[in-house]
């Protein structure tokens, strides 16, 4: 590890392989992820020292134009952020270094690592996030699509994992959309937060250069500066407990979905077939057809769960940077980068799976009609109480009455079965619309 931008002249010992190693830690494989966010943010501090005066415009050009082709490079896989570096930090320093000389050396001028890797995780929190909202919002639109189609398709509804009362496919779909319409909605919020740049506070206390901070924020597209100092430190991991919030959300509701259509597969249900390329096999057992995708994403939640315990474990800390913060980098990169991929693929399930109706159907017994057969008795003026206890006798003797009915006509059109569809999706329009605005 020969490249350490801390290294003075002169110095008379260094740590030993073994302590540079377990300094580095995990930062040089996770600043691969994290490189395009701080080439971006490099070149938009090279045109601010511009016009701080400390570059000549086209020295500030020169750097930016090697930046934007490193980016490009690390995009088609032809330059690698390699263990010979301590960071992705260090690397930028030493590629402009070594294209541009002296002028290369120029580029750390008027920043720390502190607020340099602050600008770039927020820059990469923004981009997860849309991701993060975006693929909530494809999640509810196919589930609202296929709730439009299947509204009228009747279902049992449950409670403490029992059958409770008539419900429907598309109440079913609806209930899981919205749900998904709030974690885009919190996703957003979320985004909006953390839409502040650090990035000319340094290492927490400000430098003595008049940098053009808010003209670096708007060329990074931020809303506004983190103002203090201070707080861009002391905002370190505060954000990506935040982000990996709202992502805790959005797999929470996927695992309780995943957990709903691995029940409904089950034989004993049979309500649902899976697509067969979501599906494996057994390597003993012939007859197993297993929902191997489904479980995986049940497993996401577990995953968020941990950053989060991560994170907020390593924020026992005083104001002020500290070489701990290095730590929060892998709970949020690791977080995103396991659920992200869950939830793209979830649209694609949710589109494909097939319902069993005749399986649904055969599901509705007649108690599941019991407290529809007591509202009944208590809209024809029975006090409810005396109602619902003798529906309670009925049932001890006898399916309630009117089985000649059909299972459509005993899922009351009153019921939350019948659905308003057209305010979920105007929320999906009005989010969608402002993720585009980004």
């Amino acid at each position: 590890m020969s490249n350490l931008i801390w290294k003075k002249t002169g110095q008379a010992s260094m740590p030993d392989e073994a302590i540079m190693t377990f300094l580095a830690g995990e930062d040089v494989l996770l600043d691969r992820e994290l490189l395009p966010f701080d080439l971006e943010a490099s070149a938009a501090h090279a045109n601010g020292l511009a016009g701080a005066g400390i570059l000549e415009p086209g020295e500030a050009m020169r750097l930016a134009e090697c930046l934007a082709r490193y980016s490009t490079e690390i995009q088609q896989g032809e330059r690698v952020l390699g263990a010979e570096f301590e960071d992705g930090h260090s690397a930028i320093e030493a590629w402009l270094t070594e294209d541009l000389g002296e002028l290369g050396k120029k580029i750390h001028t008027g920043r720390s690592r502190n607020d340099q890797v602050a600008v770039a995780l927020r820059l990469y929190m923004r981009d997860r996030l849309s991701r993060l909202a975006a693929a909530c919002l494809d999640i509810a639109t196919v589930l609202l699509e296929r709730a439009e189609r299947e509204q009228a398709l009747p279902m049992p509804g449950y409670t403490h994992l029992q059958r409770a009362m008539p419900s429907s496919a598309g109440m079913w779909l609806a209930g899981h959309a919205e749900c998904f319409i709030d974690n885009a909605e919190l996703a957003r919020l979320t985004w909006q937060w953390a839409d502040a740049c650090p990035l000319g506070t340094a290492s927490g206390f400000g430098v003595n250069l008049d940098l053009p901070r808010q003209q670096v924020s708007d060329a990074l597209g931020f809303a506004r500066m983190v103002v203090n100092p201070q707080c861009a430190q002391n905002s370190r991991g505060k954000i990506e407990v935040q982000a990996v919030g709202a992502l805790a959300a959005a797999t929470l509701d996927l695992r309780r979905l995943a957990w709903d259509l691995s029940m409904f597969t089950m034989p004993e249900f049979g309500f649902v077939v899976l697509p067969e390329r979501f599906c494996t096999g057994s390597s003993i057992m012939p007859n197993k057809r297993n929902p191997d995708t489904v479980e995986l994403m049940r497993a996401v939640h577990g995953r968020v769960q941990g950053a989060q315990a991560e994170l907020q474990s390593v924020l026992s800390l005083p104001s002020g940077y500290h070489r701990d913060l290095q730590a929060t980098k892998p709970p949020l990169l690791g977080a995103f980068g396991a659920a992200l991929p869950a939830l793209g693929l979830l649209s694609g399930l949710l589109a494909e799976f097939k319902w069993n109706q005749p399986a649904m159907r055969a599901a509705l017994s007649p108690d599941v009609f019991a407290t529809d057969r007591a509202t009944e008795l208590a809209a024809a003026g029975m006090p409810f109480r005396d109602a619902y206890r003798q529906v309670a006798l009925e049932l001890a003797a006898a399916p309630p009455g009117d089985a000649d009915k059909s299972i459509e006509e005993r899922v009351s059109p009153g019921a939350p079965g019948r659905l308003e569809l057209g305010l979920l999706k105007s929320r999906v329009s009005a989010l969608q619309s402002a993720e585009s605005s980004n």
